[in-house]
């Protein structure tokens, strides 16, 4: 069997060798090609009809002489509330504000991560404002992203307690006394 696919191959090699051929026209102009035609002559190929080319070695650029529409580089801080503040609002609004530098671009979005997840949709300006939060401590982020989804730039974890009163309790039976 490997025989006859050795054998097969060669052939093959053989059939795959092709010759070019080059003819004169009427006109005078010269013509070359794969199949032969009346008057034309098979070309040999020498060494020197090798196509040499020297490649340029690609210029670095330094960031220094960046194009103007590169990715600003983005600082980004949560300005409101304070590390691990407590708020006190019984319906369980909170107030995330942050500060950006520079300003944010047109293309570019801000999301809230509260205890790592998105909450609400991205908006351009860094003021999120939440309802009805559980009580509890919870940690909050903001990133900034490309339209692509790409990070940009992110705040460190922000950790704050909000305090919720317990409004609609039930009474608590109590042992009556006495008896």
């Amino acid at each position: 069997m490997r025989c006859v696919v050795i054998i097969f191959l060669l052939f093959f090699t053989v059939l795959a060798h092709s010759a070019v051929y080059k003819w004169v026209d009427e006109d005078g102009k010269v013509h070359y090609s794969d199949k032969p035609v009346e008057n034309s002559e098979a070309v040999e190929f020498k060494s020197n009809t090798e196509n040499k080319i020297k490649l340029q070695i690609p210029v670095s650029i330094d960031s220094g002489t960046a194009k103007e529409d590169s990715t600003p580089s983005y600082e980004l801080v949560i300005t409101s509330p304070t590390e691990e503040q407590t708020i006190r609002d019984n319906e369980g609004n909170i107030s995330i504000m942050a500060t950006i530098s520079p300003d944010l671009a047109a293309k570019h979005r801000l999301v809230l991560l509260m205890d790592g997840i998105i909450v609400g949709d991205p908006q351009n300006t860094p003021i999120f404002k939440l309802r009805n939060i559980d009580r509890g401590e919870h940690s909050f982020e903001i990133k900034a992203i490309a339209q692509n989804g790409k990070q940009l730039a992110s705040t460190s974890l922000r950790t704050i307690f909000l305090h919720r009163s317990i409004i609609s309790r039930q009474a608590t039976p109590s042992p009556l006394s006495g008896n």
